[in-house]
C-alpha cells in the first residue's frame, strides 16, 4: 500500500459530464452547485461553465483569480446573487457593498479587528469551550444522540457572541439571534438552478416570507445587542463597541445604527456559520481516521499535558492546526466566490461579455488536477513545515485573497485550533450513517442532512 492509497478519501460529488451532473443537480432538488460542476471544472484554467444567458465563467489559475480579486477599478464587483442571498440581512455591508463605499467601511473596521487579535479575545474562546466540554460530559453520561452539526453552529455561535457582546449566548435576545441565524442559513434562497441558467444580470433576487422574517427578528435583536453594548461596562472590550466608536478618518462620523446592524450581522454570520461549517467535516473526518485522533492528542500531550490549554500553546500545535487547514482546503466554507463583469474585458485570452459570471470557486481551485498532488485525499501533511514550500501561491484561498481578504482569518484559526485541540483530547465521537454523508453548496459548505453521532468522554 502506497502512502496515497493509506490515507482518507472524503465525501464529494464525483464530478460528470456537464449534462449529467446538470441532471444529477435538478433530481437532488437542492439547487446544487457542487453536483453540477463538471469534470473540467477541475482541470481548466479558465473556462465557460455549461450553459447559461448571460455566460458563466469559472476562473481557476492563480494569476487569473488574482486579477479578479484584487481589481482596484471595479470591473468585477461582488455578484447579484450575492447581493440578493445577503441584502436583507447585512444591507449594503463589508461583506456585499463595492467601491467606495467598501473602502470607508474596511477603513473604520479594521481597527475593531486589530483589537480583537491584541485584546482577550481568546479568554472568550476558553470560556465557550469549557462550557461546551460539561455540556458534552453531560451527552456522554446519558448516552444521547446529537446533531454535529448544530453543536458546531452553537459553539461557534456562543463564541463569536461573547466576543462581540461579552456575553454568552445562553442570554434570550442572543439565543433568539441564533436560532433566527439558524432558520436563514436553512432557509436563505442562494442559488436557484432557473435563475443561473436562464436569468439575466443584475436581476433582483427575491427570498421567502420566512427568510424576510427571520432577517427582521435579526437586525431587531442585534440591534437590541448593540443597545446594551453601548452602556454596559463589561461590554467595553468586545468587537461591538470597537465598531460602535470607529469614525470615518475624512468625517469622523461613526456607523449610523442600522450600518452597525449591517456590520456586526456580518461579523455574526462569518464569525459563527463559516467556523462552524469547517469544524463540522473536521469532527467528521477526525471521528473517521483514529490515527488523525491520536496524532491530535500526542502533540497535545506533548506540548501542554494535562494543562489548561493557552493561547502560547496554540503556535505549539502544527499538526492540528494543519488538520484545520485541510479540512478549509476540502471543505472550504465559501464554495464560491461569484463576481459580475461590469464590462466587456478579457482575462487571460478569455473575452469576458458585459453581464458575465465570473465563478471563483475555492471548491475546485482547492480540487484543481493541476494544482494540488491527490487532491481528494485529506494529507494534513500538506501544510507541514517540510512540505509547505510545494504549494502552488494562490491555490489556497479558503478566506479570499487580495484587499477583501477575510479579516478574521487568524480569528478563526486560533479559534478552530483551540477547539479541535482541547475536544479531541478528551472525547470520542461515535458517527451515524456516515457513509450517507454527502457535502452540499448552501451559503456555505454543509453535509446535505445533519450529521448524528455520540460522543464518549475518556479516562
Amino acid at each position: 500500500m502506497n502512502a496515497a492509497e493509506s490515507l482518507f478519501r472524503p465525501p464529494c460529488p464525483k464530478p460528470l459530464s456537464p449534462l449529467m451532473g446538470l441532471v444529477r443537480s435538478i433530481a437532488s432538488g437542492e439547487g446544487d452547485l457542487l453536483s453540477l460542476l463538471p469534470k473540467d471544472a477541475y482541470e481548466v484554467d479558465i473556462g465557460t461553465l455549461g450553459y447559461s444567458r448571460r455566460s458563466i465563467i469559472i476562473v481557476n489559475k492563480p494569476e487569473y483569480t488574482r486579477h479578479v480579486m484584487t481589481d482596484a477599478i471595479d470591473i468585477f464587483p461582488k455578484n447579484d446573487l450575492m447581493k440578493g442571498a445577503l441584502a436583507p440581512l447585512v444591507g449594503d455591508s463589508l461583506f456585499v457593498s463595492d467601491g467606495e463605499t467598501w473602502q470607508r467601511q474596511r477603513k473604520m473596521v479594521e481597527p475593531a479587528f486589530s483589537f480583537i487579535r491584541l485584546g482577550n479575545a481568546f479568554h472568550a474562546m476558553q470560556a465557550a469551550v469549557d462550557q461546551f466540554q460539561d455540556t458534552l460530559t453531560k451527552r456522554s453520561e446519558s448516552g444521547e444522540t446529537f446533531s454535529l452539526d448544530f453543536s458546531m453552529s452553537h459553539l461557534t455561535a456562543d463564541i463569536i457572541c461573547r466576543t462581540m457582546f461579552s456575553k454568552s449566548l445562553e442570554s434570550d435576545v442572543a439565543m433568539d439571534v441564533f436560532e433566527s441565524f439558524s432558520l436563514f442559513e436553512r432557509s436563505v434562497s442562494n442559488v436557484k438552478l432557473s435563475q443561473l441558467i436562464f436569468g439575466k444580470a443584475w436581476s433582483d433576487i427575491k427570498q421567502t416570507d420566512e427568510v424576510l422574517a427571520a432577517c427582521k427578528r435579526i437586525r431587531e435583536q442585534l440591534g437590541v445587542l448593540i443597545d446594551e453594548s453601548i452602556v454596559n461596562e463589561a461590554a467595553a472590550d468586545g468587537l461591538a463597541r470597537a465598531v460602535v466608536d470607529a469614525r470615518d478618518e475624512n468625517t469622523g462620523e461613526g456607523f449610523t445604527r442600522d450600518e452597525l446592524i449591517d456590520q456586526l450581522g456580518v461579523f455574526f454570520l462569518a464569525g459563527h456559520e463559516t467556523t462552524a461549517s469547517v469544524l463540522t467535516w473536521a469532527f467528521f473526518i477526525i471521528a473517521s481516521r483514529p490515527e488523525v485522533a491520536q496524532r491530535i492528542r500526542d502533540e497535545v500531550d506533548q506540548a501542554v499535558g494535562e494543562n489548561k490549554i493557552g493561547f502560547d500553546d496554540i503556535k505549539k500545535l502544527p499538526y492540528t492546526r494543519n488538520v484545520f487547514r485541510e479540512t478549509l482546503r476540502l471543505y472550504p466554507p465559501l464554495t464560491f466566490i461569484p463576481r459580475v463583469a461590469a464590462e466587456s474585458c478579457k482575462i487571460g485570452k478569455q473575452k469576458i461579455k458585459r453581464g458575465a459570471m465570473i465563478m471563483i470557486a475555492p471548491w475546485a481551485i482547492h480540487r484543481h488536477r493541476k494544482l494540488w498532488d491527490e487532491p481528494e485525499l485529506f494529507d494534513p501533511d500538506r501544510f507541514s513545515q517540510e512540505r509547505e514550500g510545494n504549494i502552488v501561491r494562490g491555490s489556497y484561498i479558503p478566506f479570499g485573497q487580495g484587499p477583501r481578504v477575510c479579516a478574521g482569518a487568524t480569528f478563526a484559526q486560533i479559534e478552530s485550533t483551540l477547539i479541535l485541540a482541547s475536544i479531541v483530547r478528551a472525547f470520542d465521537f461515535e458517527l451515524f450513517d456516515k457513509e450517507k454523508v454527502k457535502p452540499v453548496a448552501r451559503l456555505t459548505t454543509r453535509p446535505k442532512h445533519e450529521i448524528q453521532c455520540r460522543v464518549k468522554k475518556r479516562q
